[in-house]
């Protein structure tokens, strides 16, 4: 396992972490998440991340459980404040919602601090000067090490990070945005500035496509299947993708991986990605996922060329 800096940040997260949105989310079961977490750690992972909104904060609950099994040194831990609840102040990034939300988040984590707070989206009904300034609070005052953001725009960020050099603030530290084959603009262009004037760190998740990049819809959507039971992640251009996933897999095939270890082993090629956050709902999952460690070395650039001719 090679551990990344967090853009210039100088905490180093495993390059390929583990979320909850996924695991926790569909196997709420202490004993399966313990298992996963604990072989997580002992093949190298750190970085473990959540959202007060993940299973409406049971996945907190359950993190938290099994965090006490390991030293918290050897640990990164983030969660994401945005979605707490149904009260008109329950969401949002709102200095009350902030300071609430990380509280919170913190009791059910069964945590004094995170090491990685964000902003799980941006806020249009509050200023970004209060979010700043409520980070800032939050940092300074131990309730996390540091701050970013999560699906905010280049211009949103730089806006951040411009308030907060006004303000003397605590600046954002990184960015946690969707990034895979098929969704690529934001991390590699959008964000290519921010990356150079600030160092800006990322924890991309999706790295397979809410699972289109594993292969299992290649031949239409089965009924117990994510997308089955959760349409609204189903793109508009499916199809295309599910095309593009059949090249892909014979590239996989030559190098003797499967579809999921190319996706990430892509993913990690990437200078600007300190992070892969992966999910499972199986150990095997788990298993193959870290595996796609031993692929990067593979993709060489004739074959990356290739990945891109299939993809345009």
């Amino acid at each position: 396992m090679q551990y990344n800096k967090l853009g210039k940040a100088g905490i180093k997260l495993s390059e390929i972490s583990f979320g909850s949105w996924i695991t926790f989310a569909k196997q709420l079961d202490i004993s399966a998440v313990k298992e996963f977490m604990h072989i997580a750690f002992d093949h190298g992972i750190n970085f473990f991340d959540n959202a007060e909104g993940y299973a409406h904060g049971e996945a907190e609950i359950l993190m938290g459980k099994v965090i006490k099994d390991f030293r918290r040194e050897d640990l990164v831990i983030s969660t994401k404040i945005f979605w707490g609840g149904n009260g008109p102040n329950d969401t949002g990034l709102s200095r009350k919602h902030l300071l609430e939300g990380t509280r919170n988040s913190l009791r059910r984590l069964q945590l004094d601090y995170v090491d990685l707070l964000f902003c799980h989206r941006p806020d249009a009904d509050t200023p970004i000067e209060e979010t700043v300034l409520a980070m800032d609070y939050l940092v300074r005052n131990g309730y996390a090490l540091y701050w970013g953001t999560s699906e905010w725009s280049a211009l949103q960020i730089e806006t951040a990070y411009q308030l907060a050099e006004k303000l003397g603030c605590i600046k954002p530290s990184m960015e946690q945005p969707k990034y895979n084959l098929f969704f690529r603009d934001h991390l590699e262009k959008e964000y290519l500035p921010l990356f150079e004037k600030y160092g800006m760190g990322t924890t991309i998740w999706s790295p397979l496509a809410s699972g289109i990049l594993s292969g299992k819809y290649d031949h239409g959507i089965p009924p117990d299947s994510r997308l089955a039971k959760e349409a609204w992640l189903i793109p508009n251009n499916f199809q295309e993708y599910v095309a593009k996933t059949k090249e892909l897999s014979k590239i996989a095939d030559n190098l003797s991986s499967t579809l999921s270890q190319l996706a990430i082993a892509w993913c990690l090629k990437n200078p600007h990605v300190s992070s892969v956050i992966t999910g499972a709902t199986k150990k095997e999952q788990l298993l193959e996922n870290l595996e796609a460690i031993e692929l990067k070395t593979a993709l060489t650039p004739d074959i990356m060329k290739k990945i891109d001719s299939i993809l345009k």
